[in-house]
């Protein structure tokens, strides 16, 4: 990398980092904005797999699936895309076509929290009523992150069910 991209990709990570701060504060759209303008200077999987999060947080669950898919164009290694697909295609109850972008991300060389997809998949196997199959990818997700609060409740709410 030459100098020249060296400062535009250090702006742009300096944006990206403004943008998540701003994403934490529940400031959306100057989030989106600075994501837009980091991604103008220097596009990154992050860059672009995080405005697909915001975009989420929006409702517009179709500009963050566009938003993971360049993700993945840019780095296939990079799990997080992955996931916040599956997600996504949950939320607009359409477990069946998140399974395989979950299963993707479970895959994926580069990812810090095989917990997600592993959670993922549970929700979209209990969504279609498997709830042995849910429980089991519960399970795995705990013992990917034992502190994951939302598996730990999905394991408790499922073994009432059950019972």
């Amino acid at each position: 990398m030459s100098e020249f991209e060296e400062n535009y990709h250090h702006d742009a990570e300096q944006l990206f980092q403004q943008a998540y701060q701003k994403q934490m504060s529940g400031n959306l759209d100057e989030a989106i904005a600075l994501y837009l303008k980091s991604i103008e200077l220097f596009p990154t999987a992050e860059a672009h797999t995080f405005l697909g999060w915001a975009y989420s947080a929006k409702g517009n669950y179709d500009g963050a699936i566009s938003e993971c898919r360049r993700a993945i164009e840019i780095d296939p290694d990079f799990g997080n895309p992955y996931n916040d697909i599956g997600a996504y295609l949950i939320e607009k109850g359409r477990p069946e076509e998140a399974i395989p972008w979950l299963e993707k991300a479970v895959r994926a060389k580069r990812y810090d929290s095989y917990c997600f997809p592993l959670y993922n998949l549970g929700r979209t196997w209990e969504m279609k009523g498997d709830w042995q199959k849910a429980y089991g990818y519960y399970q795995k997700s705990l013992s990917e992150n034992a502190q994951y609060l939302l598996a730990k409740k999905a394991v408790s709410r499922l073994l009432g069910l059950m019972n």
